[in-house]
């Protein structure tokens, strides 16, 4: 008998893990992939670093600070240097610097002459009262079209190659909506939070842009190490869990085809919305139609790498491009400008991304349709005469992104009613909670307390 089964072994699960070792519980963390970590993985290749999986991630609260602090030198934090302060969208064709305050945002062409005056009255306009209300709906409302077409979709390709059409942020941006709704504007909300009193804890907490020396891989091997591999089973196929009186009955098929059956207390799933079925078929099917009906966007990622770079200067994160400029390719990171060692000495590494909520249709397109079109866009917006890369790989992400939409509110419902209904089960993962990497880390330490 088990203390505890963690099903997935991703960022979620092995962060779960790793607190629950330092409570001494007696656990195992199951995994269909024949390595740790989920989609996180680095690949050195040919003098390149690049990830498989997200990019980078944000110190967005104190459990990712508190985490590296007890990794100690097994796992050395690397925080994106300066330039990731500076981002640029894309206008006609050109690359502005998104403004980064009141006084930029009077000045930038990225925002029209009208909205430029109605920014002043925004702290003067009433907040919202419906909860539904799309991103699209509130910012239109606060801050006018032009800051909706070149500052918040931009950012929401970004974070969720998302629609602000179709995202609501008291579900996807909560703290934005928490704003409006608790201090009832943007720029005074911002202001009077600035002007609070912070703990050390919250004096920690920068919002720096953070990698892993070594890539993120870095990460997931040194929780493993904490964790010890004796408590992680991968390669485990056909996963079911069933309720039996006071415990839970997991069952999986090894490497082998054998089933082997594991009792325990309790089960912690970290795995995605559309897996869930198949795992619990005990769970009543309209509840769980709640949970699968999550929409998850699919995206196309083509990693370029350069021995020698002969384009833009690579001064900034990287470029998004907003869906109103019409372009076939999402937004460029400028990988080998933020982080070391990404790429030779003098070469630059990129990450493209493509497809989309709004682009369907990207994600069908045959790999060689895929290189004409990185190779046109990336030599027009780029300035590149000659597309001679050394490095090309194109990654197809079918699960990449959960869209935080108007039926999210239903989902966290059914996700409470199902918990109560069987003590001891516990639902994580994306699914709720947020998508970052500083979402699950924070969600992990939730989800060890709660068992």
């Amino acid at each position: 008998m088990r203390d505890v089964i963690i099903l997935g072994a991703g960022l979620t699960g092995l962060t779960t893990a790793y607190h629950l070792k330092k409570r001494a519980l007696d656990f195992v963390v199951l995994d269909q992939a024949p390595r740790t970590g989920g989609v996180i993985q680095s690949v050195r290749e040919d003098g390149f670093l690049y990830e498989e999986g997200p990019n980078s991630g944000v110190m967005g609260n104190i459990e990712v600070i508190k985490l590296f602090e007890e990794l100690g030198t097994d796992c050395e934090l690397e925080v994106a240097n300066n330039l990731v302060k500076k981002r640029y969208v894309l206008k006609a064709g050109k690359w502005e610097a998104l403004p980064s305050g009141l006084k930029a945002s009077v000045m930038t062409p990225l925002f029209s002459l009208k909205d430029k005056f109605r920014i002043l009255f925004e702290p003067f306009r009433p907040a919202g009262k419906d909860p539904h209300e799309t991103l699209a709906g509130l910012v239109k409302r606060r801050l006018g079209k032009s800051f909706l077409d070149y500052a918040i979709d931009p950012f929401i390709i970004g974070v969720y190659a998302g629609d602000p059409s179709r995202l609501v942020p008291k579900y996807a941006l909560p703290k934005l909506y928490n704003l409006e709704q608790k201090y009832g504007s943007f720029i005074g909300g911002t202001i009077k939070k600035q002007l609070q009193t912070k703990t050390e804890e919250e004096k920690k907490v920068n919002r720096g842009v953070f990698s892993v020396k070594g890539g993120l891989s870095a990460l997931i091997y040194a929780m493993e190490g904490c964790i010890g591999k004796e408590n992680i089973l991968l390669n485990t196929s056909a996963v079911r869990v069933i309720p039996v009186e006071d415990h839970f009955e997991v069952s999986f098929l090894d490497i082998s085809g054998e089933r082997i059956f594991l009792p325990t207390k309790k089960v912690i799933s970290t795995i995605g919305a559309y897996q869930l079925d198949k795992v619990m078929p005990f769970i009543d099917p309209v509840a769980m139609s709640k949970i699968t009906a999550l929409h998850y966007t699919r995206v196309l990622e083509v990693i370029l790498g350069f021995k020698e770079w002969k384009g833009i200067k690579l001064d900034a994160f990287g470029g998004l491009i907003p869906f109103a400029e019409k372009r076939d390719l999402l937004g460029v990171l400028f990988m080998s400008a933020l982080f070391k060692d990404r790429a030779p000495e003098g070469g630059a590494l990129f990450s493209i991304f493509m497809g989309g909520v709004r682009r369907t249709d990207i994600y069908q397109l045959t790999d060689e349709t895929v290189k004409e079109i990185v190779q046109r866009e990336i030599c027009d917006l780029m300035l590149l005469q000659d597309f001679n890369p050394e490095l090309f790989k194109i990654l197809r992400h079918p699960w990449a992104i959960p869209q935080y939409e108007a039926d999210s509110g239903e989902r966290f419902h059914a996700i409470e009613k199902i918990e109560k209904q069987y003590p001891g089960l516990v639902l994580g993962g994306n699914l709720r909670d947020g998508i970052g990497m500083a979402d699950r880390i924070l969600q992990a330490k939730k989800l060890a307390e709660a068992v």
